[in-house]
């Protein structure tokens, strides 16, 4: 499963590609590894239309999952959408846009683990996986935070395609490629929506890097993302 990805296009890009025309993140920075409970933009329905936000990665976990344990981390994908504890967050005030670059999947094809990072093409256009959000959650994450309350997101995930089955044969995320995905998983009914849970057709990703925990870019973008990167943590 998907526990790291990329997000290194300016606010403009993500805000562009997803019709949001309300920014609450401040001053995005450049994100080159998002780890699991990182803070990291979302686009989500807002009272004025489409808005950008930061939220933590990491759903509130099932009650099960949590006994004997004095923190919940979060779950960062959702696989079964039939499970009660997710269905209560499927409807459209729910869903949102994950932005991404790249995503990594270490090679258990092989047994070797090595970081693969995958894009749909070496130029890591902007993207989005199809995520779910849950507002003002109040939990321990980490024992020495103590309690905190925080908007918080994951994404859905689904069988891998041929390129990421090659790598992780188990699963791969949920991926919206279109002006038309995208407005189906924010607006549409969980009966329509729910169909966009499969795989990315299969030639759709090409492997841009292997190896490193962060999917580091050519300069130029660097120097694109670099002036934003001030004041959000």
């Amino acid at each position: 499963m998907c526990n790291l990805y990329s997000q290194t296009k300016a606010a403009e890009g993500i805000r562009a590609a997803a019709k949001a025309m309300i920014d609450k993140t401040g001053n995005l920075p450049y994100l080159p590894g998002i780890f699991p409970d990182y803070m990291a933009p979302v686009v989500r329905n807002g009272t004025d239309g489409r808005e950008l936000v930061i939220a933590r990665w990491g759903l509130p976990s099932p009650a099960f999952a949590l006994q004997g344990k004095n923190a919940d981390g979060g779950v960062t994908n959702i696989r079964n959408t039939a499970s009660s504890h997710w269905r209560r967050w499927l409807g459209t005030d729910n869903r949102c846009l994950v932005p991404f670059t790249s995503f990594c999947e270490p090679n258990q094809a092989d047994g070797s683990k090595i970081n693969t990072w995958f894009a749909f093409d070496d130029t890591r256009p902007q993207a989005f996986f199809a995520g779910v959000w849950v507002p003002q959650w109040t939990s321990v994450r980490k024992v020495k935070e103590g309690e905190s309350t925080n908007d918080l997101f994951a994404f859905l995930t689904t069988d891998p395609n041929t390129e990421v089955k090659s790598v992780h044969p188990k699963a791969m995320p949920v991926i919206l490629s279109t002006d038309e995905e995208l407005d189906i998983w924010l607006n549409a009914p969980w009966a329509e929506a729910q169909h966009l849970q499969r795989p990315m057709p299969d030639g759709s990703l090409t492997i841009v890097k292997t190896g490193p925990k962060k999917d580091d870019v050519n300069e130029d973008q660097i120097a694109e993302a670099l002036p934003l990167q001030a004041g959000l943590f």
